[in-house]
């Protein structure tokens, strides 16, 4: 019964792996690839060292698989938004169809030599 809850984890993992990739490839810009990959690439590997863990059912197999579930669960969406807001702050052009640019009034501001707020400001 394990080696059947395992084989439907790690299938499920891959195909949200997948779906991450696929995302990565067809999606427009930097911001929308970005969500895909972390969204997406945390679950399905997430799925996948779970579905490693049901089928060894061991003490130290589980125990790793829960810390690195946790760093990634983590450390993703750090990556995933300073990886977002370089991208966006280096000049890189938005899609199209993206229609909401809550970072626009600061980028103008740093554009035209005004200081932006520092966070002791706040």
């Amino acid at each position: 019964m394990r080696e059947i809850i395992a084989g439907c984890l790690i299938l499920i993992g891959s195909g949200f792996c997948f779906v991450a990739a696929l995302g990565i490839v067809r999606l427009p810009d930097t911001l929308t690839r970005m969500h895909a990959a972390t969204k997406a690439g945390t679950l399905g590997a997430g799925l996948l060292i779970v579905g490693g863990a049901v089928f060894y059912q061991e003490l130290g197999v589980i125990l790793r698989a829960f810390t690195i579930i946790a760093l990634l669960i983590l450390t993703a969406p750090v990556a995933a938004h300073l990886v977002g807001r370089a991208s966006y702050l280096s000049g890189v052009e938005l899609s199209d169809r993206t229609w909401i640019d809550e970072l626009k009034i600061y980028k103008n501001r740093e554009d035209s030599g005004e200081e932006l707020c520092r966070p002791e400001d706040w």
